[in-house]
């Protein structure tokens, strides 16, 4: 009896696993049904919260480990009381072991980043790279616990992203599920990260997908409602920051106060972004004159910030206390001004070591400086007609991260989540509308979006700007043997005038070329080979060009109302 029964529940299981390899087969070749996909999204929501909560985990152990302090957001206090020499070495023996891990696990020695994961999102169907993505999590996450001056949700959104690209590839999933399952991945994160669910699904639809598509929303609303409930779970139903509860505005007349605020940000955000940049050129072009080892670049750039830190404690790590300190008012003017000031300058060191770390953190605390130090002067000129200074560091703090991240409705959701108060969120929406209206006339629409043009990747401008670069010549080009094709002798008089394509060239290479001679087809030539030939693959048709650019138009258009 014992052996049948044995026998039978064999049986069974082998049924079982056949059942489960058959659904596994189809999902990979049909794709998930929409049940499956929430289910998938609901399981990569709380995977991700894992991983962020993880990851601010193991900063704080790292942080507490290196400085002995006990508590990782009073460091700054804490490191006024170490010696000298140990604010200075820190960072520079965490600059080195970010070097030496960039050097190894990165073809170009860059930290990934956010702008990656919208790139991922544009270009790469909802994938990044993974080996360099880890590689990048593991340098951001020594960085920010040896004193770099970077924020930590960058890293956290980044390293949530490769794992939502390894989930995608074991579905074999198409394009438009790729980049619901990364937008699924980015919302748990930014959820977790500052308990805010409601900004995380709109920060994955407004900055990484940059469109509303409803089919995108029900699976990204569910990841990042999980990824706010792990957060919960862990630190209890807290905000990041404390707000006094006074903040209100004492009349409505007090609102064009914070559209001048807004513009002052928008400058800030502005300044701020601009230093990053050239601070990073400077970077770039003394290793290419001197022959620095890209290795030894963050090193240095942790002895300028560990020197800077020596006289002014408050740039080293997230920053989140001085950031707290701005929002109660427990600051003063003068205080105010060098701290932004020199917080400026220490992520732009941090920057353009390459030490990694994220751009919102740091914008949240020099916007709350500047937004301080506005009410302070404002509260003062006009006391009968103000309300609370604290008011203008929490509108000044989601200005500035709003232009900087080009992201103002969930920057606005996300100060509206760590306040309650309506009130408040007006005036806060009212300094971030006129903040990013200013910034994006300034920069390519964001931090992001401008690092990504640097790189000639042209996402600012909308699909339309970028679409071509994802058709190869080879892919839509006729053969020598395909019906309508050039003839060879047309070809070789063209080549003779050196007017030729790579197969490997891309559509926006060979459109402007088109436009420049008005010539209907350009020769496809195979490049030079081992016996010193070229020969002739065929020719792409402007016709055909066109064909492609609208089919591609059309089927983005169709993916963001869908």
């Amino acid at each position: 009896m014992g052996l049948r029964l044995r026998t039978i529940l064999a049986g069974d299981l082998r049924d079982i696993a056949a059942e489960f390899r058959h659904a596994w087969t189809v999902l990979r070749r049909r794709g998930p049904s929409k049940m499956q996909f929430w289910f998938i999204a609901l399981l990569l929501g709380i995977v991700a919260g894992f991983v962020t909560v993880g990851f601010r985990g193991a900063i704080n152990l790292l942080q507490s480990t290196l400085y002995g302090v006990d508590d990782p957001r009073k460091l700054h206090s804490f490191a006024e009381m170490l010696p000298w020499y140990w604010v200075l070495i820190i960072p520079v023996i965490g600059g080195l072991v970010v070097g030496l891990i960039l050097n190894r696990y990165t073809d170009d020695g860059r930290v990934r980043s956010v702008a990656d994961v919208i790139e991922g999102a544009a270009l790469h169907d909802g994938r990044v790279e993974r080996k360099a993505g880890l590689a990048s999590a593991l340098a951001s996450w020594i960085t920010l616990s040896s004193g770099g001056s970077t924020g930590r949700e960058g890293p956290v959104v980044h390293l949530c992203a490769t794992i939502s690209s390894w989930v995608s590839e074991r579905l074999n999933a198409d394009g438009i599920t790729g980049r619901d399952l990364l937008g699924c991945a980015v919302a748990a994160a930014v959820a977790a990260s500052f308990n805010a669910p409601i900004a995380g699904a709109l920060f994955a639809l407004e900055v990484i997908l940059r469109h509303f598509a409803v089919h995108a929303f029900a699976p990204i609303v569910i990841a990042s409602v999980a990824g706010a409930v792990i957060s919960r779970l862990t630190f209890g139903n807290v905000t990041e920051f404390v707000v006094p509860a006074a903040n209100s505005l004492v009349l409505y007349v007090e609102l064009p106060a914070f559209l001048i605020l807004g513009l002052v940000c928008g400058l800030v955000a502005v300044v701020m972004m601009r230093s990053l940049f050239w601070a990073e050129t400077i970077g770039n072009h003394i290793q290419t004159e001197t022959g620095l080892p890209r290795w030894l670049r963050p090193a240095i750039s942790g002895a300028m910030l560990g020197g800077l830190a020596i006289f002014f404690p408050h740039i080293i790590g997230v920053g989140y206390e001085t950031t707290s300190d701005a929002l109660t008012g427990q600051l003063g003017l003068r205080e105010v001004l060098l701290f932004a000031v020199f917080k400026a300058v220490a992520v732009a060191i941090t920057f353009a070591g390459r030490m990694g770390g994220g751009v919102f953190s740091p914008a949240l605390m020099l916007g709350a400086l500047t937004g301080l130090a506005f009410g302070i002067i404002a509260t003062s000129a006009l006391p009968d007609l103000s309300g609370s200074e604290t008011l203008y560091a929490l509108a000044g703090m989601g200005a500035v991260a709003a232009a900087v991240l080009g992201a103002p409705i969930s920057t606005t959701l996300i100060v509206f989540e760590l306040t309650g108060d309506w009130q408040t969120g007006i005036a806060v929406m009212v300094a971030v509308s006129t903040s990013t209206a200013l910034s994006t006339r300034l920069v390519d629409r964001s931090f992001f979006l401008t690092q990504l043009e640097r790189r000639d990747k042209h996402l600012a401008a909308g699909p339309q700007a970028y679409l071509l670069s994802l058709y190869k010549v080879a892919v839509v080009m006729r053969g020598k043997d395909s019906p309508g094709a050039a003839s060879p002798e047309a070809c070789a008089a063209l080549v003779e005038l050196g007017l030729f394509l790579n197969p490997d060239s891309t559509l926006d290479q060979a459109m402007p070329i088109f436009e420049e001679t008005g010539h209907s087809f350009i020769p496809v030539m195979q490049p030079e080979s081992a016996d010193g030939e070229a020969r002739l693959l065929g020719a792409l048709f402007h016709l055909d060009a066109l064909s492609a650019y609208n089919r591609a138009l059309a089927e983005t258009a169709a993916e963001e109302h869908s």
